[in-house]
Order: structure tokens, then C-alpha cells, then sequence
């Protein structure tokens, strides 16, 4: 079992504080939800964790190594962006042999969800299509703690509900902090929710607290 630490993080851009010592602790076997509105800090949080944007202030440890570069985690965290990250023009099958680690390529093969396209490129995918390579590429990468920023966005029902029994299977050997607008989603998901509001990380035991906090209409 490993463990990911996240203390003390801090950032602001200009006058505005975006984030306020957030902690978050999370070990493999676990799924965390993170909700919040559009513009909260979720993204930055994200990034901040995943090392390609400095925190003013931050404290993160895998397990007993402190990480203070991006570098240091290779194979440790994976990020999913909002924004489209595969080569255009690589075949599907490629990019598996390219961010999936020798054990899962003939896992993620042969998911029903994957198989039409392994012969096709991202550039003649739609933008659904391309969200399920994306999303089934970082959850079947070597890192062993999973970062999903929206990983639902624009999927039907159905292939959601297969997303979600994916990650779960997954957890065997992962931990994932997922984060998406589709909230009963999330919240069906996870083991811990955590809103993000104001600049601080609040945990979430219901749907009044949600709404307490403004997250949901209090007619809901």
C-alpha cells in the first residue's frame, strides 16, 4: 500500500487567494472526490499536485519521499487535463504502448470501450471518443496515484457507468482523486468527497452539506 500527502498548499494569483492550506491524504485502494464550482482552484490543485505549476507553498510526499519536482513523479501520479493531450497523428495502439505500463497494454486492449479505435488517431476521433482514450490511458499508466479532472465530460450514461466500474477495478493497485460537474457520479464513486470552496478544502459527509455550502441549490 502507498500513501500521497498533501499539506500546507497555498496559491494566489495577483491579490486573489486561490487556494489556502489545503490537506489532502490519500492511499491506494481509495477513491477521493473533489467538487467544486468552475473557477474554484480545482485545476490548480490538480497541477500543483502533479507538479507542473508551483504552489506559493507546498508539502507533498509519496510515501517517504518528499517530491519537490516533476520529475520526481515519473510513474508515481498521472494527471488527466481538461485540455486534449495525445499526439494527433499516433495510432491508438501506439499511444497504449507509450503511457500504459508492459502489464496493462493487453488490458486496456482489449476493453470493449477501446478496441473500435486502437487502429484509428486521435485527430479522427470525436470529442467523446477522444475523453475515453484519454481518461482509459491515464488510469492504465504506471503511476499508482490517478488524477482525473473531468474525466465524465460529455459521455453518455452508459459508457460512464463503465468508466466508473473500470476505476474501481483499478483501485486494486491505485488510488484516484477524480473531480467532474457530474456529481452524483462522483459521489457514487467515492470513498471521501471534499468541496472546494473559498480556498479551502472542506470534507463533505452529504448532500446538505453541499448545499449549505452553496455547491447545490437548497431546493434539490
Amino acid at each position: 500500500m502507498s500513501k500521497l500527502h498533501i499539506d500546507s498548499i497555498t496559491k494566489s494569483f495577483g491579490e486573489k487567494d486561490i487556494l489556502k492550506d489545503i490537506y489532502l491524504h490519500l492511499e491506494t485502494g481509495e477513491i477521493s472526490g473533489l467538487l467544486g464550482k468552475n473557477g474554484c482552484g480545482k485545476s490548480t490543485l490538480f497541477q500543483i499536485i502533479f507538479g507542473t505549476i508551483k504552489g506559493d507553498t507546498q508539502f507533498i510526499k509519496f510515501n517517504n519521499e518528499i517530491l519537490r519536482n516533476q520529475s520526481d513523479r515519473r510513474n508515481k501520479i498521472a494527471y488527466l487535463p481538461q485540455n486534449t493531450f495525445p499526439p494527433k497523428n499516433v495510432k491508438i495502439k501506439n499511444l497504449i504502448k507509450l503511457f500504459c505500463s508492459k502489464e496493462n497494454v493487453d488490458a486496456i486492449s482489449e476493453l470493449n470501450l477501446i478496441q473500435p479505435f486502437l487502429n484509428e488517431t486521435p485527430k479522427t476521433l470525436s470529442g467523446g471518443e477522444l475523453r475515453i482514450i484519454e481518461t482509459l490511458l491515464i488510469i492504465y499508466s504506471k503511476a499508482e496515484f490517478i488524477l482525473l479532472d473531468e474525466p465524465f465530460h460529455s459521455l453518455s450514461p452508459k459508457i460512464i457507468a463503465e468508466l466508473k466500474t473500470i476505476i474501481k477495478q483499478q483501485t486494486e493497485n491505485k488510488g484516484f482523486i477524480i473531480s467532474d460537474h457530474q456529481y452524483h457520479d462522483v459521489l457514487d464513486i467515492s470513498d471521501d468527497i471534499f468541496l472546494l470552496s473559498d480556498g479551502y478544502l472542506r470534507p463533505i459527509e452529504d448532500l446538505k452539506e453541499l448545499k449549505r455550502f452553496n455547491y447545490l441549490p437548497k431546493n434539490i
